[in-house]
């Protein structure tokens, strides 16, 4: 049997702070009804005093490691997906490491909304060759700090979060079953934060231009999007061996509803089989994937045997898809065992 990387553990962190679409309104020249008929989006959550990129990461990591039984020290290599580090250097993960305690190698993965799935991904392949047996995977994005909030076409999308899963080797043909991953670079303009990098570097005219923040091309972002989406979920499913209908669930990146929308128009699927909470926290990026899955977890709609589509989509212009069918861990995420874990 192919050895496969099974979810045995996961967990959530998002600020307490909510910025809803009223609070924007006082800040921009928006209204609840225009961001919710554009985006879906009701509300976003964005970090309080002392909230970091690391601080975030570790919350929802050690959830995920309450719920796998595992201690850090056990661990055998994190991979953290962000886009939003702490500092320039070093990357996320190795405060992360230091934070939990553990002593494995750890590394990050900087691919905007596809971070998670590009992390999940990798770090199936050291399972599934037998170098590791422990691996932490984080999806972390503290988001806020690169927006402009006088651009009402990105402040209101993108807030911030952090949610974790710990893989093993399945031992009953569960885990990751199939995946794509894609990159587009011709189209990283029309998503991405022009000034602050080394072609750029930051100065009083990067700042004077407001270019150290996430600039967006809104209509080429979301043809983009809504084209993978439809053609990544093909593509893995085939892999695979099953047909996108026979999903039990799937998991989109939480970007904006009228994408999921329109992608369940062309893939002729019911809207009720995408796993959506982008009204609660808008887009938060390497974030999007593991919070939905984590709630997708805790609410029930994943249970032992179910098979799953995750599909993101972002800067690079890059894309990623993975299917994976649930092990039995997942029948351990009863109501009593969320709010212990709370």
């Amino acid at each position: 049997m192919t050895r496969r990387a099974d979810i045995v553990g996961w967990g959530k962190y998002v600020p307490s702070r909510v910025l809803t679409n009223a609070d924007l309104a006082q800040m921009v020249d928006t209204n609840d009804e225009w961001i919710t008929s554009r985006t879906g989006i009701k509300e976003r959550r964005i970090r309080g005093e002392g909230e970091t990129t690391t601080t975030m990461a570790v919350a929802a990591a050690r959830e995920a490691l309450t719920v796998a039984g595992m201690d850090a020290a056990e661990l055998d290599l994190i991979v953290v997906a962000n886009s939003s580090p702490d500092y320039l250097l070093p990357a996320p993960a190795n405060f992360v490491q230091h934070e939990l305690g553990a002593s494995c190698p750890a590394f990050t993965i900087a691919a905007g909304c596809s971070g998670f799935v590009y992390s999940l991904v990798t770090a199936g392949q050291f399972i599934a060759t037998g170098v590791y047996r422990n691996v932490l995977v984080i999806g972390v994005e503290l988001i806020s700090y690169a927006i402009d909030y006088t651009d009402r076409g990105t402040c209101i999308l993108f807030g911030d979060g952090a949610a974790a899963v710990v893989l093993q080797p399945s031992e009953d043909g569960a885990g990751l079953m199939a995946f794509e991953l894609g990159s587009d670079g011709g189209q990283a303009h029309h998503l991405w934060v022009p000034g602050g990098g080394t072609v750029n570097p930051i100065s009083q005219d990067v700042v004077d231009k407001r270019e150290h923040y996430i600039r967006m091309n809104g209509q080429e972002v979301f043809k983009f999007a809504v084209r993978k989406l439809s053609t990544c979920l093909r593509n893995i499913t085939s892999q695979a061996g099953v047909n996108p209908a026979d999903l039990d669930l799937i998991i989109p990146h939480q970007a904006n509803l009228r994408i999921i929308e329109t992608a369940a128009r062309t893939l002729d699927l019911p809207l009720d089989k995408f796993f959506v909470n982008v009204h609660k926290y808008g887009n938060t990026s390497a974030a999007s994937i593991p919070l939905a899955l984590v709630e997708a977890i805790e609410e029930g709609r994943l249970k032992p045997g179910d098979t799953t589509a995750m599909i993101a989509f972002g800067s690079g212009l890059s894309w990623a898809g993975a299917v994976v069918r649930m092990g039995e861990a997942v029948a351990r995420a009863t109501p009593q065992e969320q709010v212990a874990l709370a």
